[in-house]
């Protein structure tokens, strides 16, 4: 299936985009490259970007409820990102895999109880050393999974019932219930990807329960229904796509973020805009 698809104008590509993150507060979109090391903003009011670099691999980044600034995932930890410094400010709130150096953050979402959610992986993607974290407004971490090559694209169920996440590598989706005091019932298997379809990568669900996932290695974004069925997908100008989230006013415009490492595409890296036919959810801010 094809579908018009815009590419945001801007003067560079990312090495490797990921997180995208809707700020209705901003009226912008957040995304990371995860390899340049840098924090990008889109202004939905003028299509301007700006961009912060950080002195570490960061893997996301995602709004505070009531304060300012951000709270992002840096391969040292979570940290307090505040822009409106000069130069930005980071502070530290917890240190994350001290045990674990050659690992870094990949990819998280906050969920509607100010938690987030995030998976860091092996540097050089050796191996299941990636790790699975809650991180509560209190600032206490707890991991909740273990034993990932690639984790990506936390996505919160409508209800809030499920938390899906995904091992790129095994080309598993999974599914695992969400407890009321953020512990998790076991995890299983939800949507196994065909061969053709690449990886799973990054996810976000609409408004209606459907699923969005970014195939890397297959150059679309897909809509899931509630059952795991594949029922459509829009085609994009670049093989690896890696995440997707609604945005704007009416959370109706998606922005998908890709990958320009290790290809020589025209596109590769680009951000993109493409017609969902639907509405997202509101976005999910951290509550501390």
């Amino acid at each position: 299936m094809t579908d018009e698809v815009r590419i945001v104008p801007r003067a560079q590509r990312d090495g490797l985009g990921e997180g995208p993150h809707w700020s209705a507060r901003a009226h912008a979109l957040y995304w990371v490259d995860i390899i340049g090391q840098r924090l990008n903003r889109l202004s939905l009011a003028d299509d301007t970007i700006a961009h912060w670099d950080m002195a570490e691999p960061i893997g996301w980044a995602i709004e505070r409820e009531a304060a300012p600034g951000l709270v992002v995932g840096l391969q040292s930890g979570f940290h307090l990102l505040e822009l409106d410094q000069t130069p930005c400010r980071l502070t530290l709130l917890k240190a994350l895999e001290t045990d674990r150096p050659m690992n870094r953050m990949n990819d998280a979402k906050a969920d509607p109880r100010g938690r987030i959610w995030a998976g860091t992986m092996p540097m050089d993607m050796s191996g299941p050393t990636g790790g699975f974290y809650r991180f509560d407004p209190n600032l206490s971490v707890a991991r909740v999974d273990d034993g990932y090559h690639i984790p990506n694209g936390p996505a919160i169920s409508p209800d809030c019932a499920w938390l899906l996440h995904t091992d790129s590598a095994l080309r598993t989706i999974y599914r695992l219930p969400v407890h009321d005091d953020g512990s998790l019932g076991p995890r299983t298997d939800f949507i196994q990807f065909e061969p053709h379809w690449g990886h799973p990568d990054g996810m976000t669900f609409d408004i209606e329960g459907g699923l969005w996932v970014a195939h890397w290695g297959a150059g679309c974004v897909s809509r899931f229904d509630e059952q795991g069925r594949r029922e459509r997908w829009i085609d994009l100008p670049a093989s690896q796509i890696t995440s997707c989230t609604f945005a704007g006013v009416g959370l109706d415009r998606m922005f998908v973020t890709s990958a320009a490492d290790g290809i020589d595409e025209q596109h590769g890296g680009a951000l993109f805009e493409v017609d969902p036919g639907c509405t997202g959810l509101p976005t999910c801010t951290f509550g501390g």
